[in-house]
């Protein structure tokens, strides 16, 4: 075998650069660029004068000339009246019958609630039925959803949830109206 006698030669050791001089100038902008952000709100808080907000006073007011006040020459025809004999009503329109036909209860008698109008029944029928009825609250339906109702809340009718009670192994719900709403699934509590 023959050896050879070739010449070793080191591999070139040359700094290798990490990036081009735009990228240490855009590196260096951004840096100063957010060096800047983060003082800027100190220096505005510090020199609140020169940025905060000036309230004018109202002292320079516009003089005004002395003159009377001018005639109004353009009138809106619409405002003109006309007061010509043919254009007023020969017969005066029905008069007004000052005659009271209805009757007004007194503040001081006490007739219920028929004076308010409060627990006035809504037209037709209660619209809305007992689903289920789980840790002292019920699930009831009208045609515009279902809602979670206990004691006390206002139902679709607009009166308000009373009790709810067991009666003969079925859910019932008693309404401040008294009606009495049975629960709709099978008996199981």
């Amino acid at each position: 075998m023959q050896q050879d006698n070739d010449e070793e030669i080191k591999p070139s050791r040359t700094r290798r650069r990490s990036g081009s001089s735009s990228d240490r100038m855009l590196a260096g902008a951004g840096i100063l660029l957010a060096t800047a952000s983060a003082l800027f709100p100190w220096y505005v808080f510090f020199n609140e004068d020169k940025f905060g907000i000036r309230v004018e006073t109202m002292d320079h007011t516009r003089d005004l000339p002395d003159t009377p006040a001018r005639n109004v020459f353009s009138v809106s025809p619409l405002a003109m009246v006309d007061n010509t004999p043919s254009n007023t009503p020969k017969d005066p329109l029905d008069p007004t019958d000052n005659l009271t036909t209805a009757t007004v209860a007194s503040p001081d008698k006490a007739d219920g609630d028929q004076g308010t109008g409060l627990m006035q029944p809504l037209p037709g029928k209660n619209t809305f039925r007992l689903m289920h009825v789980a840790n002292g609250r019920a699930l009831i339906e009208d045609s515009k959803g279902m809602y979670m109702v206990r004691v006390g809340s206002i139902l679709p009718d607009n009166s308000r949830l009373a009790t709810i009670e067991q009666r003969g192994g079925r859910w019932v719900i008693i309404t401040s109206t008294g009606e009495v709403l049975n629960d709709q699934a099978s008996g199981s509590p």
